[in-house]
């Protein structure tokens, strides 16, 4: 193997050597690095690279290595990894709650990796991005009755925080020198302000549609699961979050509830921390007390261990936690009868999650300040409430307006 004269091979220096092939000449460079970037006292290992067909070219990738060197960034054998192995490996270290963990995996699968996965870590721009994300939004959808057409708004803005998490664990771990996706003037992920433009407008039932719902369930359907329905409409709990409870969470004589833990709903029979992080007490009234004394007695007829003060308030049969989503089957079931026996115009269709709008809607109407709307339903911030229920503030303009007129009169 012919050389041609090779530059220094001192620490961080490098060289470059030519070499004879049928094909021509070709030029590599080689490298003395660190074994690893956060501990170079560790030792050192060569890295480098053969094929170039100028020494020009075999020089700019050695200086791009040695910019890589003094920034600390890591040097493989191979270069930096696909995006969609380096995905794998870093959804696998996440610390974070199963169901975060479940959302984010959901989000590579479908909306990362088919599109982004092939593409070399160091080889992703901002321009790339920026064209992923209109694509997502003209034509992202995969499920079988809208296929090609686009994500909404808070999708592929969620499938931004998901990519901008993953390129920064890559700048953490040196293969990168900058993260593409935090390039704002390139990368224009959805505003908050398209969000909410976008998000569907939320479906309460009136206080007569409600009381018409519960007195079927229980007195035509006699349903099981009255008491879980009863407890969400009037304290506008989620779904996990009474899930979750114990008898122990129960103060009946305080007429409170403490709510400190909601169902899991990627993992059976297990809990979470709430929403916000943290724990509530909300106060129940004396009829919701009555028909959880009503529940608890009927749990206790079936055993004993089902009432006492650990076992799940709502749990099945076995004591077991009761999944989210069985639970969302079975209410929507029982809207779909109630419509059906009730008629079309008494009720109108409701997810579970629109118990939960209607408590919060019904108490806003009725004059209630929306900073105890925002404890009860366990919101961080009161502005997430108001913007959630702008709708009610018109009445509330209308109701404050007339009482102060009467007041002035």
């Amino acid at each position: 193997m012919a050389r041609s004269a090779a530059r220094s091979r001192r620490r961080g220096v490098g060289s470059i050597t030519s070499y004879s092939t049928k094909a021509g000449t070709r030029w590599r460079w080689q490298l003395r690095v660190p074994l690893n970037t956060e501990h170079p006292e560790d030792g050192e290992r060569q890295a480098g690279k053969a094929g170039y067909l100028t020494a020009e070219a075999a020089d700019d990738a050695l200086q791009e290595a040695r910019k890589k060197v003094k920034e600390h960034r890591t040097i493989s054998r191979e270069g930096p990894p696909t995006i969609g192995s380096y995905a794998q490996n870093w959804l696998d270290g996440l610390s974070l709650e199963n169901s975060t963990v479940y959302g984010y995996r959901k989000i590579v699968r479908n909306h990362v990796t088919p599109y982004l996965g092939s593409i070399k870590l160091d080889q992703l721009t901002a321009t790339r991005l920026a064209r992923h994300y209109r694509e997502l939004g003209e034509t992202g959808r995969k499920d079988a009755h809208h296929v090609g057409e686009g994500l909404s708004a808070n999708t592929v803005n969620k499938v931004h925080v998901v990519i901008g998490a993953l390129l920064d664990a890559a700048l953490d771990d040196g293969h990168l020198a900058v993260n593409p996706a935090r390039k704002s003037r390139t990368v224009k992920a959805p505003t908050g302000k398209q969000i909410r433009a976008q998000r569907p407008e939320i479906v309460t039932w009136t206080a007569g549609e409600l009381r018409a719902f519960l007195d079927w369930d229980r007195d035509v359907f006699q349903d099981e699961l009255h008491a879980l329905w009863h407890l969400v409409a009037h304290t506008g709990m989620r779904r996990g979050e009474a899930l979750a409870l114990r008898w122990g969470d129960l103060d009946l004589t305080g007429q409170r509830v403490s709510i400190r833990r909601a169902a899991d709903s990627t993992m059976r029979n297990a809990a979470k921390s709430t929403k916000s992080g943290s724990s509530r007490v909300v106060d129940i009234d004396e009829e919701t007390i009555n028909v959880l004394r009503t529940w608890k007695a009927r749990r206790g007829a079936l055993s004993l261990d089902l009432a006492r003060a650990g076992a799940y308030i709502f749990g099945n049969a076995a004591g077991e936690m009761r999944g989210p989503n069985e639970v969302g089957a079975r209410w929507s079931y029982r809207v779909k009868r109630a419509r059906l026996e009730l008629g079309p115009d008494a009720l109108k269709p409701l997810t579970i999650k629109g118990l939960r709008h209607t408590h919060a809607t019904l108490l806003l109407e009725l004059g209630v300040h929306p900073k105890v709307v925002q404890e009860r339903l366990g919101h961080s911030q009161i502005s997430t409430t108001m913007n959630i229920y702008s709708h009610v503030t018109p009445t509330m303009q209308k109701d404050a307006v007339a009482r102060l007129a009467q007041l002035l009169s």
